[in-house]
């Protein structure tokens, strides 16, 4: 009379084999976890090191470039004390010279200024000197 049909499940129970089976693929897939996380690791690491001899690289580099500036621009200055050394020699030699040829100067000036005085003093003398 009635048929009652009761419906069908559409899961089925594992059997115990498989599910070892699912336990042990757990376990790979955690050792596939473990695996992915070591490598990323690594990876990382490398990455770390590669920027850290990149960073301590570019530091020494710098240095260098610091160097070969701080050279060149004491080579400039080292340059300009040697010219200004040259410059004061020269300075004092040329006050010097100039020293001795306002001595020299003076004296000429007192030499003619004694002749001068000779030539007045001659010359005062000599016109009365025809008279006579």
């Amino acid at each position: 009379m009635y048929s009652t049909q009761l419906p069908q499940s559409q899961g089925r129970v594992p059997s115990s084999s498989e599910i070892d089976k699912s336990q042990a693929g757990s376990g790979d897939l955690e050792s596939s976890l473990l695996q992915i996380y070591h490598h990323h690791y690594q990876k990382s690491l490398k990455l770390r090191d590669q920027a850290e001899k990149a960073k301590n690289d570019s530091i020494k580099k710098a240095g260098r470039v610091s160097d070969l500036l701080v050279d060149a621009v004491n080579g400039g200055v080292q340059e300009s004390f040697i010219n200004e050394k040259r410059i004061e020699v020269e300075i004092r030699t040329l006050a010097a010279t100039i020293g001795r040829f306002m001595k020299q100067t003076d004296q000429w000036l007192a030499a003619s200024h004694a002749i001068n005085t000779a030539v007045k003093v001659i010359a005062c003398y000599f016109p009365f000197s025809h008279l006579i």
